[in-house]
């Protein structure tokens, strides 16, 4: 790290009239700790059952081609943190040392994500998962102690069940004091009771789901915090190579994002919550345009007014007959008395009637309810060099004229951020190059991640050191 990087981040923070908020940066946890603290939760065995996580890595190496193939065992990240910066590395393993660095970074604050916290929601035995999560928001609580004016970590929230959600949040936000919370974006389940990891469906909390996840959402109103979601989507479909980590890992944030946004979108959870702002981080904005001016597409031609467009029975059938009469090759008139059977596949008439209207749960009367809900309730992380972050304000190309909710998300921690200093630089470079406007910029760093935190708690900002410029719920 240059020493002239170092100050032009700082330099650029000093010209801004404005905060920068990180809302997903990482920190790279003290397993160590971690274990003492899973030990206390649920004992020995719990952090014996840790330990396959742990040795994930180790243990798939060991393994031939065919066993890692018979067990659906893809390429897993490998060197995926930074290391010959070994400021940047203490940095990422030490929030005193971040906090210490926030001037230098050209943060004002930032909300800081787990690493290896990550994959504990994800984990297959119920009681080793429902205590990890534990182990890992006490760890993160006692580490980010002190650190509040400028720094606030996630808590992590498994969903493999309503109850244990509603526990890990209850505790989390009520017992240890966390402000923002980070949501299992989906749960892999299996579809019978063999052993291949190949035989899973995804469950994304619709409604095919084994629970109603309502209770969930509620909660997290009443409770005043943001469910974000940074699930990945490696190991579905095509991001199954065992061979490329980077096959794998190619779109699957956008995957997982678009996933689980889709979800909530066709579940109509929007409206039922209306007080809730979500999340998806890490992924971009690009695939969120492209759900949404999908969505609008799709609700245009298959709504239920639109639907009678389609209806076999809306069919003349005797004009149909004349025009193959007049048309049809030789060959088709030989076979003419079988028309009728050629016209049932894709469009059969005796589809339920109450499984018609796809959009009935979504409560949308015309495509502007799509507008507010992915400009208004929807917010999406975009790390500071993606070229496509400048797409969430080009009004021209998004449906309806929208602007979306693009949020700055620094990534600190990982391998996509050799160089901590270099963020906001590379963050500020679109606008440099005349591809984002002061407002845009503005939006970005501040005012997006301003209203995603202080939506449902107005005091998100409360005692620290955004206090004055945004410690009250935006407009």
């Amino acid at each position: 790290m240059s020493q002239g990087t170092d100050l032009r981040a700082a330099e650029i923070r000093r010209r801004l009239d404005h905060p920068v908020i990180d809302s997903d940066g990482h920190d790279i946890e003290y397993l160590p700790l971690v274990r003492e603290h899973l030990r206390e939760v649920a004992g020995q065995s719990a952090v014996d059952g840790f330990e396959p996580m742990v040795r994930g890595a180790e243990l798939s190496r060991g393994l031939s081609f065919a066993q890692r193939r018979e067990l659906g065992l893809m390429r897993i990240p490998w060197w995926a943190l930074p290391t010959r910066n070994t400021r940047d590395r203490a940095t990422a393993m030490l929030p005193r040392l971040l906090h210490e660095r926030m001037d230098e970074l050209g943060f004002d604050f930032a909300v800081v994500y787990p690493t290896y916290g990550l994959m504990a929601m994800s984990v297959d035995v119920d009681e080793v998962r429902q205590a990890v999560c534990r182990a890992f928001n006490r760890y993160h609580a006692e580490v980010f102690e002190g650190l509040s004016d400028r720094l606030t970590p996630v808590a992590v929230i498994p969903m493999h069940s309503p109850a244990e959600a509603l526990e890990e949040l209850d505790h989390a936000v009520g017992s240890l004091g966390f402000k923002a919370v980070l949501i299992a974006g989906h749960v892999l389940r299996p579809f019978g009771d063999g052993p291949s990891r190949m035989a899973r469906w995804l469950d994304t909390f619709g409604p095919e789901s084994p629970h109603d996840y309502d209770p969930v959402w509620q909660r997290c109103q009443e409770l005043g915090v943001a469910p974000t979601f940074h699930s990945s989507g490696m190991g579905w479909g095509s991001r199954a190579s065992l061979d490329s980590y980077v096959f794998n890992h190619l779109g699957n944030f956008a995957a997982a994002g678009e996933a689980i946004c889709r979800s909530l979108f066709l579940s109509g959870v929007p409206w039922r919550f209306p007080d809730l702002r979500f999340a998806f981080l890490e992924g971009g904005v690009g695939w969120a345009r492209n759900l949404f001016a999908d969505l609008v597409g799709h609700w245009e031609k298959r709504n239920r007014d639109a639907l009678p467009l389609y209806d076999p029975e809306a069919l003349d059938r005797g004009a149909l007959a004349d025009l193959f009469g007049r048309y049809g090759s030789k060959r088709v008139l030989e076979r003419a008395d079988q028309l009728d059977r050629s016209l049932h596949l894709l469009s059969e008439p005796d589809e339920p009637v109450g499984q018609r209207d796809e959009f009935a749960a979504c409560r949308i009367e015309s495509p502007d309810d799509i507008r507010r809900v992915f400009s208004e309730k929807f917010f999406f992380g975009c790390e500071a060099d993606d070229p496509m972050n400048a797409s969430a304000y080009d009004t021209r190309s998004t449906p309806l004229g929208a602007r979306l909710h693009a949020v700055f998300s620094s990534d600190i921690g990982h391998w996509d951020v050799p160089d901590m200093a270099g963020v906001l630089p590379e963050a500020h470079e679109l606008l440099e190059r005349g591809l984002l406007s002061e407002r845009d910029f503005r939006d970005f760093v501040f005012e997006s991640p301003r209203s995603l935190w202080c939506h449902g708690n107005p005091d998100f900002f409360a005692g620290t050191a955004l206090e004055k410029d945004a410690g009250t719920r935006p407009r």
